[in-house]
């Protein structure tokens, strides 16, 4: 469907394009195979002797090709690259290597685009251009790649608006600032904090600590602004322990600060941009109020997003993938209108049939080691006694909090030595996200405590609910 389009713009961008010198002799273009072979005879001219577009020319070939390909302008971006090569060589004094250099800089351009365009008709074609250009005018693919610097000096920009002391140091508009957005009167935010990671152990937004199965598929976040899923696999074959490969992280669209962005990393693939190629918002005025970050490659990235106040890490540790995020707790309760958050696991934890016993586990765990020791005087699961597990997550994690029993789950669960990193590196993230430093720590008891709050609170909405229904039938009609 688009082969009569990609015809007509390469042909007025090859008119467009000619060389000078043909143009001045009156040689028609044809094409380079046939070029050698065709004897000298008058032809057409198109532009004149000076043969370089006018601001006319230039803005009739970005109109048909932005009609002709309204996908270029969305994703792909490809069109920018076009709209800056024809700015330099819409000059008339530019000379031939200077040409040439501007036509190298513009394939670079393109070639950067190859993952966002991939499968994009419109800039293979122009892919093809280039090349077709290149050969015309003889260009060397070697050599310059610095962009040729115009003869005419530009007209000098305009004047930068008078900013107040706290706009100099902003990067967009008030409302795409989370704590300046908020009134004087309101306030502080309250930042909450989950994290996800080894086998897999789950810190929900409430301070709650859960290890889960979870195999496949699971929503960690989902709210007005972004949502978050991550896909677990069995650590070994017949295991109940899971560890996370995939991740996807979608922001929406926000006002004027951010476009919808999607990050996805998977196991070896952490990568330091959007899906689109990209490292921040788009091209709105808030755009960098979302950024990726990259701190360590392939191990470890941060995505601050501003405009709602919110840190995410995303870390790669051995084979499998971490996650952690500080949000504020407005942010965290924000849900469209006839959604509900019941499933996302940062907010409510597992499901109770997921859940794993960490006691009971321990205990067999124990008990286990010790039956090995009596009957082979050996290691016991996956090469791991209770007792060596415990000795190597001391090594990072001296204090027995639910970090260190998880390391030690781990460890007897998978024999992976490398989720004693994870476990590390999860409690660094909670001392650099979690808003409260006496809440860095969770102990066994403060589990326990809180699971029976929650059945307190399940039976004491059962009886309210009973009570309710007692009152209703004994009511006189």
């Amino acid at each position: 469907m688009y082969i009569f389009g990609l015809e007509s713009v390469f042909s007025l961008f090859a008119v467009l394009r000619v060389p000078a010198e043909l143009l001045s002799r009156g040689e028609p273009m044809q094409p380079q195979r046939e070029r050698s072979e065709a004897r000298p005879r008058a032809g057409w001219m198109v532009m004149g002797e000076r043969g370089r577009p006018s601001a006319l020319d230039v803005c009739r070939v970005l109109a048909v090709f932005f009609a002709l390909f309204p996908s270029v302008s969305l994703q792909c971006k490809v069109i920018k690259c076009t709209t800056e090569y024809l700015a330099v060589t819409s000059n008339s004094g530019l000379g031939e290597e200077e040409y040439c250099t501007a036509l190298r800089v513009y394939k670079s351009c393109v070639g950067r685009l190859a993952r966002s365009c991939r499968g994009d008709l419109a800039y293979h074609s122009v892919q093809h251009g280039i090349e077709d250009l290149m050969n015309q005018k003889n260009c060397s693919k070697v050599g310059p790649t610095f962009q040729p610097r115009p003869r005419t000096p530009p007209p000098p920009p305009p004047p930068p608006p008078v900013l107040t002391d706290s706009q100099e140091r902003s990067d967009g508009p008030e409302v795409c600032h989370y704590e300046r957005s908020l009134t004087r009167n309101s306030a502080q935010p309250n930042y909450t904090h989950c994290g996800f990671f080894g086998d897999p152990h789950l810190r929900t937004f409430g301070d709650d600590f859960q290890t889960c199965k979870v195999e496949g598929a699971w929503p960690l976040i989902h709210n007005k602004f972004l949502s978050v899923q991550v896909t677990n696999l069995p650590v070994l074959p017949g295991s109940l322990a899971t560890a996370t490969s995939k991740l996807t992280i979608i922001f929406r669209n926000f006002q004027e600060c951010v476009e919808q962005k999607m990050y996805h990393a998977e196991t070896d693939d952490l990568p330091a941009a959007f899906a689109d190629g990209s490292k921040n918002g788009g091209d709105r005025y808030g755009a960098n109020t979302l950024r990726v970050v990259e701190k360590v490659p392939g191990q470890h990235v941060e995505i601050q997003a501003k405009y709602i106040g919110t840190t995410i890490v995303v870390r790669q540790v051995g084979r499998y993938l971490t996650f952690a995020v500080r949000m504020p707790e407005e942010v965290v309760n924000s849900v469209e209108e006839g959604e509900t958050q019941d499933l996302y696991l940062c907010l409510h934890g597992c499901p109770a049939n997921q859940r794993i016993d960490f006691r009971s586990f321990r205990a067999h765990a124990a008990e286990a080691t010790q039956s090995a020791s009596r009957t082979r005087g050996g290691a016991g699961t996956h090469g791991f006694t209770y007792k060596s597990a415990k000795a190597k997550c001391k090594e990072r994690l001296p204090v027995e909090d639910l970090y260190f029993q998880s390391c030690v789950f781990d460890l007897l669960s998978s024999g992976d030595i490398n989720f004693t990193m994870a476990a590390y590196y999860a409690f660094e993230d909670v001392k650099m996200l979690h808003s409260n430093s006496n809440r860095y720590h969770i102990y066994e008891k403060d589990a326990l405590s809180s699971a029976a709050q929650r059945g307190k609170n399940v039976l004491l909405v059962l009886v309210l609910n009973l009570l309710a229904i007692l009152l209703w039938s004994t009511a006189p009609l």
